[in-house]
């Protein structure tokens, strides 16, 4: 099985900013523990800041892999065009949050990608990409 988690912008900064809310492990740590909890999975990891980047990452994997873990940030809440290219590609998406997105600011309680994502998972800290992975299994 092959699974490849997407973060979107400022995500490169997880364990250095606002660790009340994401808390102070960076992703690179995190995903080498995943790596070994989830080692019967081919699991790849991709960051950008940039939403025609993720978009790019869709369309080059969205027919070959079998699962996205996909954590798009901000995007989430303003791109339509992330939301098309879920819904253009075969590879099921499941969209993350590592916060309670209901529980913050009223614009992110709006989501352009869960439409189109096999489900949505918010809330449960860096645990959101384990909850994510098991979906797959």
């Amino acid at each position: 099985m092959k699974i490849i988690i997407i973060n979107g912008p400022n995500l490169n900064l997880l364990g250095a900013r606002e660790t009340s809310i994401y808390g102070s492990e960076s992703f690179d740590v995190f995903f080498e523990k995943l790596k070994v909890q989830f080692g019967n999975i081919d699991l790849e990891y991709f960051q950008t800041n940039h939403e025609g980047g993720i978009i790019d990452k869709l369309h080059e994997i969205g027919f070959s892999y079998d699962g996205v873990v996909l954590n798009a940030g901000a995007y989430t809440h303003t791109s339509m065009a992330i939301g098309d290219a879920i819904k253009a590609i075969d590879t099921p998406v499941v969209e993350v949050h590592i916060s309670n997105t209901y529980a913050r600011e009223s614009f992110r309680q709006k989501s352009y990608l869960a439409a189109n994502a096999k489900g949505v998972i918010t809330g449960f800290g860096m645990d959101s990409y384990k909850l994510g992975l098991y979906s797959f299994m």
